[in-house]
């Protein structure tokens, strides 16, 4: 009889959460150039552990989405525009920042949709913006939430988004 001892299992290291990166990547998203500015104020604020974005307007093929919801656009065509106000506020977060690893949480968004005052799904159309904001980061995309109606948007925008989100130290 040997007096083996069995060898010791080896532990492969944790494989890592893909990051926001990784997962744009996967989901085959190209984020949009972030728009310059049509006023007075700056696209992004870091200060004190936090990254705040101004109101973000939606591009579909380099046209802005304009439109009033319940009026002369449908709930389809607001949560594709709430989408993408979502992907430049990604990419206004990543010319902040150098990149969106540097997220550790989106804090808040803030959705205001034109709309009709009979028009009352303005949540269903932030859900274009806010589970984008999941599939990029994660259970640290799930945020705080605003989704309100009003009468006019700049440039007649169907809709704007701006967004708070904590970083990370550079």
């Amino acid at each position: 009889m040997t007096d083996s001892k069995p060898a010791p299992l080896k532990m492969n290291p944790p494989v890592p959460e893909p990051g926001p990166e990784d997962r744009l990547a996967t989901l085959g998203i190209a984020l949009p150039k972030p728009a310059a500015p049509v006023a007075a104020y700056v696209p992004t604020v870091e200060a004190n552990g936090m990254l705040y974005v101004s109101g973000q307007v939606s591009f579909q093929n380099n046209q802005l989405m304009v439109g009033r919801l319940g009026d002369d656009r449908d709930l389809a065509y607001g949560v594709q525009a709430a989408r993408a106000c979502g992907l430049m506020v990604l990419a206004q977060i990543k010319a902040a920042l150098g990149s969106l690893d540097r997220v550790e949480r989106v804090v808040k968004l803030n959705i205001f949709v034109n709309s009709d005052p009979r028009f009352t799904d303005q949540p269903k159309v932030g859900n274009g913006a806010s589970e984008l904001m999941v599939d990029v980061f994660g259970d640290a995309g799930k945020h705080a939430r605003a989704a309100v109606g009003v009468p006019t948007l700049p440039m007649g925008a169907a809709v704007e988004v701006d967004a708070i989100v904590a970083v990370r130290p550079a």
